[in-house]
């Protein structure tokens, strides 16, 4: 009786303390958020601009209307998934912040994917878009982890240098082999065909990439948290030495955590032709990548989390430009905004384990 009654009390204490953890990766986070609105409510405050007004302009821009939202989710689409760049190979504690380049490669194979196959079933066509966008970010990114298991480079550092060798391959061979004649103002490649294009889900104007994002990071969630490949990558990530010591596969894990992290994001890539833009250019290069990282972060990499994190973010770079039209701000305020989020994000991070309320009762 005694055994079961503390088997009872020890079961209970550690779900007390998995609760006191999670409520510290909410309000902690939140507590950044929070902090970073306050500085930024300043910054406008020097030009004259009230921040009372400026973030009710705001979430009316992002949630205020059904046109808002569509807006927002459309934007959250990509996040989601260049997001999934960074929290997929963090679980190992790598930090990756090449999302960009996996993006961009990812929808340039995609669009050279669609013009190679002129005559093929929208169908075909659509899936080879989606198999050359998913092999050219997996790749990409998985090519990060080979120079930092093998050679020691810092991935940190490869993936960024990479993300400017991928906008340059993506000019030279839109302004280059790639090039439609027709595109004079602004190189471009020929167009994939209407055919091809992804729809909108059914009842709105918000593409399926939305869907794909979503379901992405599910599955996400269920390999990290519910496979021991996913608990292997954490002990990976918890402790090298020791994973090393049990005889894992850290070499696999890395290329393996890599690879899918960069797929997700040439996933968004192959998403943007195929739904927004209809060809390569050089807007592809649009920045989600690297709101991908803030994303991640705030979200602490759990793929979960990472869904209504995009989701605000989204709506934070929707609301752009109605915060122009109304109160004369640059278009770009929100892109200072989120500099600062990240900014108290990562400054957050030293409060983890110092509030008695979050911390694991000692037995």
């Amino acid at each position: 009786m005694a055994i079961a009654i503390g088997a009872k009390l020890a079961r209970r204490d550690a779900r007390g303390d998995q609760l006191r953890r999670a409520a510290e990766s909410i309000v902690i986070p939140l507590l950044a958020l929070l902090a970073a609105m306050i500085l930024f409510g300043i910054f406008v405050g020097v030009q004259r601009v009230n921040p009372l007004t400026l973030y009710a302009l705001m979430y009316r821009g992002a949630f205020g209307t059904w046109f808002s939202w569509q807006n927002t989710l459309t934007r959250a689409a990509p996040l989601i998934l260049t997001a999934l760049c960074t929290a997929l190979p963090a679980q190992l504690g790598m930090v990756i912040i090449g999302g960009e380049g996996a993006f961009v490669m990812g929808g340039l194979a995609a669009t050279a994917a669609a013009l190679a196959l002129p005559d093929a079933a929208p169908l075909v066509v659509q899936l080879a878009m989606a198999g050359a966008g998913l092999a050219a970010g997996g790749l990409w990114i998985a090519f990060v982890g080979a120079l930092r298991h093998y050679r020691g480079v810092n991935e940190t550092i490869s993936s960024l240098l990479l993300v400017y060798i991928a906008i340059a391959l993506l000019n030279q061979l839109v302004e280059g082999p790639m090039r439609d004649p027709a595109s004079l103002n602004k190189p471009s490649t020929h167009a994939i065909g209407t055919a091809n294009m992804i729809g909108s889900i059914p009842g709105s104007e918000i593409h399926w990439g939305l869907a794909f994002g979503v379901i992405a990071a599910l599955l996400a969630y269920v390999l990290v948290y519910r496979t021991s490949f996913g608990f292997a990558a954490r002990i990976v990530g918890g402790n090298l030495r020791a994973a090393q010591a049990v005889g894992l596969a850290v070499g696999r894990l890395v290329l393996s955590l890599c690879f899918l992290g960069g797929a997700a994001a040439g996933l968004a890539g192959m998403i943007e032709i195929a739904a927004v833009q209809g060809r390569a250019n050089a807007n592809l290069a649009a920045g989600y990548g690297t709101t991908g990282i803030l994303v991640a972060f705030l979200a602490r990499h759990n793929p979960l989390a990472i869904i209504p994190v995009a989701i605000l973010l989204g709506g934070i770079g929707a609301s752009g430009g109605l915060i122009q039209r109304r109160l004369g701000l640059p278009d770009a305020s929100v892109l200072v905004l989120e500099g600062i989020i990240f900014l108290m994000v990562l400054a957050s991070d030293t409060l983890y384990g110092r509030f008695a309320l979050f911390t694991p009762r000692e037995r």
